[in-house]
């Protein structure tokens, strides 16, 4: 099915942390099985990294929307100064 994915963009400034929720990246593919999606990780921050909150400081390169769904998932700011904005994909 056509898979639908809303985003809301996310502000970090050095050494923050933002944990992901369905407020920022929700998706929906017609199964109504939403807890089956699977995001991969194909660009991440260039400065800082996508973690599992278990997993403090190991980036993580997928995730599922029940991971987002527990707000386990984190986007983490590098701390380096001057950072223009960047995306992560």
């Amino acid at each position: 099915g056509d898979i639908v994915l809303l985003a809301k963009p996310v502000t970090l400034t050095e050494g923050d942390r933002v944990t992901l929720t369905t407020d920022v990246p929700v998706a929906t593919d017609g199964t109504s099985k939403p807890e089956k999606l699977l995001y991969a990780v194909s660009l991440p921050p260039v400065h800082g990294q996508i973690e599992h909150i278990n997993y403090p400081g190991v980036p993580i390169s997928s995730y599922s929307q029940l991971d987002v769904v527990a707000q386990k998932v984190s986007n983490v700011h590098d701390n380096s100064h001057g950072a223009g904005q960047e995306a992560l994909r």
